[in-house]
């Protein structure tokens, strides 16, 4: 039987402290106040004094409340009863549907043994042209979405989840105003992908601690469908609200801060997340996009800053679009020579063009002369973002290529695009 203790030393915010013997880091614990019961967790230890994080805040606590600690850190219930359901951060339903207390698995576990993983190989298609043709997403890849607030990262997130080809979406929202949160649910409902769906929402308006819990979740669930033999997506949205979570309760427990206030091991934390994208040997996969919302638009920014050191590339999301200059997957030679024979050339060969347009805009608002050349680079650039980078904008890869093809036909001859003449001649579109 778990040992009670009675006596709590301190209580500063929403962290308390007690004075406990065989307890472990990320123990959970029942804390018993005259208004109820509210689980905590253990964030420090220092010899006998322990430090926990009450879930729903310290009002309400006093220093005679009882605090049983139950002998094992946060666990989630997994099956398939998960698919269509909407949880929050300490693995209670939001959507009033029964709670599930079977087949608990711990989450925060360590990362997959190497051994286990195989390279990088599969694509993931999208529809959105932007991703499939220039910046492939590839099953088991780590991704963050670069983005400053105020951009439509969520409803990009939402359409990779209602069209990307997988088996299982699992969404963890981080802070999410409450409005976001029923539009994500409004609008997997409504698309149909809600019935393939896990979703562990954190809203602005819940306890802290809750927030850090989302992606362990999210992460956990993903893992044990993998392990089924399922290819698993994981969306994170916003990564900056876990590292401000973070920051938040370094600070309460006055801990000594690094950068701009985050607590020193801002990367290990991070990192311990996103390693978890693995392909198994021999069974599923679990890929992750993540938001990482940049403050002042500033990517030294702490948070986007450690990100980048640790995934494989990044989309940047600007002026509501996804911009091909920055926007990196770094897996994508893996996938993308085994799509059709034209993907790398109408890829590299758009991309070149786009520049010289960019090039062309600058010259022109200089008051330079356009030459015929310039006026070709002006009409292609307009169509390329119209028809390209504009997120609403839904096709598949084939019918994006044909679509590539077709633009560059409308604005330029074939020996001007510089793409191989074998190629031309197979794919040029007369207008």
């Amino acid at each position: 039987m778990n040992k009670v203790y009675s006596k709590i030393e301190s209580i500063n915010g929403s962290v308390i402290t007690v004075r406990a013997d065989g307890v472990t880091y990320g123990e959970l614990a029942e804390v018993e106040t005259s208004f109820g019961s509210s689980l905590a967790e253990v964030n420090r230890i220092n010899g006998n004094l322990v430090s926990l994080q009450v879930f729903a805040g310290g009002r309400g606590v006093s220093t005679g409340d009882k605090i049983r600690f139950l002998g094992h850190e946060m666990r989630v219930s997994f099956s398939d009863n998960l698919l269509g359901r909407i949880f929050n951060g300490s693995g209670e339903p939001r959507d009033n549907g029964p709670a599930l207390k079977d087949n608990l698995v711990e989450i925060g576990g360590p990362s997959v043994n190497p051994s286990k993983r195989i390279t990088a190989r599969k694509m993931i298609r999208t529809g959105i042209p932007m991703i499939d043709v220039f910046n492939t997403l590839v099953v088991s890849q780590k991704l963050p979405i670069f983005s400053i607030s105020g951009e439509p990262y969520n409803q990009l997130l939402a359409r990779i989840a209602m069209q990307a080809e997988v088996d299982v979406i699992v969404l963890g929202g981080m802070g999410l105003k409450y409005d976001d949160y029923l539009f994500f649910r409004s609008t997997l409902e409504n698309g149909g992908a809600l019935s393939h769906t896990v979703m562990f929402i954190h809203t602005a308006s819940d306890p802290t601690v809750e927030c850090l819990m989302i992606p362990d979740m999210s992460l956990a669930v993903a893992e044990q469908f993998a392990l089924q033999d399922k290819n698993v997506l994981v969306l994170l949205t916003d990564m900056t609200n876990f590292a401000d979570s973070l920051k938040e309760i370094a600070i309460t427990q006055e801990q000594v801060p690094s950068n701009r206030g985050y607590p020193g091991d801002l990367y290990s934390q991070l990192a311990a997340r996103y390693e978890k994208a693995v392909d198994f040997d021999g069974a599923g996969s679990v890929t992750i996009l993540a938001v990482t919302t940049m403050p002042g638009d500033d990517v030294t920014h702490p948070v986007p800053d450690n990100t980048g050191y640790i995934t494989e590339g990044q989309f940047y999301l600007k002026g509501g679009r996804i911009e091909p200059f920055g926007s990196l997957s770094r897996l994508k030679q893996n996938v993308n020579g085994k799509t059709r024979n034209d993907h790398r050339a109408v890829m590299d060969g758009m991309i070149r063009l786009y520049s010289a347009y960019k090039d062309t805009l600058e010259k022109k608002s200089m008051g330079f002369m356009m030459s015929e050349w310039d006026t070709k680079l002006l009409k292609y650039g307009e169509l390329f973002e119209k028809e390209m980078m504009d997120l609403s904008v839904n096709i598949p890869l084939e019918g994006a290529l044909d679509k590539g093809w077709n633009i560059l036909s409308a604005c330029f001859k074939g020996e001007e695009t510089g793409l191989k003449s074998e190629l031309i001649e197979q794919y040029w579109q007369t207008h």
